[in-house]
Parts: C-alpha cells; structure tokens; sequence
C-alpha cells in the first residue's frame, strides 16, 4: 500500500505522474556526477524515473525481492531477463507447456544468437535432471503454465540448476505474489506481465522483473539502459493503483474460481476441468505445497471439439471473449486458435491444448451470475 512512497513538494496523498523525459541539472559539474554516479538523481526516464521507481520499489516489498525494474509489458520483461544474462554457448532449459510468445523466444530467437535450448515436460523431474549440462545457465518456467494448468516444482528444479550454476527465472503470473511465493521456493529471478493481474482492470500494458541486489544492479539494468524497454510513467502509475487492491481482488476472484471449478466438474458435456485448488487435479499436492490457493484461471475442455467450443463461447452473455486475463471482469478464449495459435500441432496435442479446451480468467462478478451463465451456454 505504501512502500516507496516519495511525495513531492506538494503532499499529495496519491502518488504523483512524473510524466517527463529528461531531468534538470543545477549546474554541469552536477550532470558530470549523475552521469559517473558520485552523486544519486534521476538522469532520464528511459535508465529510471520517480513513479517507476515508487511501482519498483513497492513490488520489492511484496515479492522480498532484492531488487526490481519495471518494463513496457510482460513480454519484454520475459526477453530482458533472458538476454541480460545469456550469450553464444549458453544452454537454457525450459518445459514445453509455455505461453506461445515465450516459446518463441525460446525456440526461435535464442538459438538465432548461439544460446542451446532443451525443452522438457516439466511434470517430469527425471527429464529436469537429464537435460542439465555444464554449458546451462539459465531455466525459463512457468507454473501454473498456460494454459494447461501444469505444476513445475520451483524448490525441485532450482536444486538441479543451482548444482551447475544456472539461474532459474520463473513466470509467476498465474498463481500471483499473493499465492506463490517463487524466491522462497529457490528461484533467483521472477517475472510478471503486470498487465495481468497488478494492473487487473484492462487499463494498460506493463512487465516487471524481480530479484537479488546484484543480479538487478550489475546484469539487468545495463540491459534496460541500452535496449529501452521502458516502462511508461503513466503505466507505471496505474499499476501502483492495481497493487492497492490487489490482494482483494485476487482473493475475491479465487472464491469465485473455486465455485465455478466445483460446478462445472459436475456439469454435462464436461470432459474435463483443470484448476491447481482441486483434488482433481494431477498435481493437487505439489500445488498445495507450493501455492497457498488455487488463483483465477480455470481452464476446461468441451466434448465435440472446436465446433462445440466456439457455439458455446458465442453463447455467453456475461463472459467476454478475449485474450487477456487477469482482470476485474471475466474473460475466455480458446487458446488453441488464440494465444496458442503459433505452437505446433503436435506440441499442442502433446501438451493437452485440444480443440475443445478453453480457458477462464475468473473476474469479481457474481459466482451465481457467472455460473448461471456457464450453465446456459452449456445447455
């Protein structure tokens, strides 16, 4: 609610929009030292900037990290935290259930710059093991991933990394810093698309990365600096806006999810319901242990396929079609025509993206109102 807070000369009581580019020095031998670093201050918005850093800091806080920097959005922070700290050689290892565009970075690009890739199924700690070398400096997860809802097990995996040297770097997106805690498990670097969730009412677009001092100060922000993945002032402050309720809204929207899990594992035309807060659920143990609930995302499958999926998207009057989630309003799509439209054929029926799964985001309306809207498009 209030960490980092620095009013300006005004009092304000909500934090101020620095919506500026530049800074103002007193005199040449003061913009010498900001430029050498003898003395503290602000130099330009693209290194650092008031409200971003009032967002950074206040997400330290909450994530007990050792330090943070906001991005343009989640997909940029993704890409920062991977190339800040690899070059041609590396080896990274990463599970096949990942969001399209990071399976992209992971398949497509890195290799383009000489970094190895192995990609394993994440459930499976024995393929974990087998895919680490000498030459791994890096592990790139998700969990709960999208949109399968599988469970990695961070404290598992981030033994097998640390035993040769490799950073792990985990998406926490899904389960939330309200749920899962990724550096008490044993991960060195946390991701989120603040877009998501921080912000969690569709306003704007944002990313963050979290870690310790060193990896934040020294690998990271030189990265930021040059390549300029900046985060907007005025994104910044409207997910300050965001972190001020989020906790009640991720809560009140999991209420919700658990509900609606427990309904539609009963209802017809059902084949099957993947939510981490479930005993039906593959992995409801390590889910358990890892996350204190089961978060917002729901994701489903439908019997009759892709035709039967779309006719009951096109029925619901209070859920929106969209691509996005975390927000305050629900939302569904059809990953394998959507986000996932761009992975392989045969990985999506590996990984269980079917033609009649959908996905979820949980919102704050009524449970009663979204479940009777499930259930009429349903029948």
């Amino acid at each position: 609610m209030r960490g980092g807070l620095s009013r300006s000369q005004f009092k304000e009581t909500s934090e101020a929009i620095f919506m500026n580019s530049g800074f103002v020095y007193d005199s040449a031998e003061e913009a010498a030292g900001r430029f050498t670093g003898e003395n503290e201050g602000y130099i330009y918005s693209r290194y650092a900037n008031p409200t971003l850093s009032v967002f950074e800091e206040r997400m330290q806080a909450l994530e007990g990290a050792g330090g943070a920097r906001g991005t343009s959005s989640g997909m940029a922070a993704v890409n920062a935290a991977l190339m800040c700290q690899l070059k041609a050689g590396d080896h990274v290892v990463a599970p096949k259930a990942l969001f399209g565009s990071c399976l992209y970075i992971i398949e497509e690009i890195l290799p383009r710059f000489g970094v190895g890739i192995t990609l394993v199924d994440g459930t499976h700690l024995d393929q974990w093991k087998a895919a680490f070398t000498p030459e791994t400096a890096a592990v790139f997860l998700e969990t709960p991933s999208n949109p399968t809802l599988e469970i990695v097990d961070i404290a598992a995996v981030a033994e097998m990394a640390h035993a040769v040297g490799a950073k792990v770097i985990v998406d926490n997106v899904f389960a939330t810093s309200i749920f899962q805690k990724p550096l008490e498990l044993g991960a060195d670097v946390v991701v989120y698309s603040a877009t998501k969730h921080i912000d969690g009412q569709g306003r704007c677009l944002g990313g963050v990365i979290l870690g310790d001092e060193e990896f934040i100060e020294e690998t990271l922000s030189p990265y930021l600096k040059h390549t300029g993945p900046a985060l907007s002032p005025f994104n910044a402050w409207n997910l300050l806006k965001g972190l001020e309720t989020l906790d009640l809204r991720v809560n009140r929207q999991t209420d919700n999810a658990e509900k609606i899990a427990a309904f539609l594992e009963n209802a017809k035309g059902i084949q099957q319901v993947i939510y981490p807060g479930s005993d039906s659920h593959p992995q409801a143990d390590l889910a358990r242990r890892q996350m204190k609930r089961g978060s917002t995302l729901v994701s489903f499958e439908l019997e009759g396929g892709q035709d039967k999926a779309f006719a009951f998207l096109n029925k619901l009057n209070l859920i929106d079609i969209s691509n996005n989630l975390g927000d305050s309003k629900s939302l569904i799509t059809h990953p394998t025509t959507t986000t996932h439209a761009s992975v392989s054929e045969d990985l999506k029926r590996h990984l269980g993206i079917s033609e009649g799964m959908v996905r979820l985001s949980v919102g704050l309306e009524d449970a009663d109102d979204l479940i009777a809207d499930l259930g009429e498009a349903l029948s």
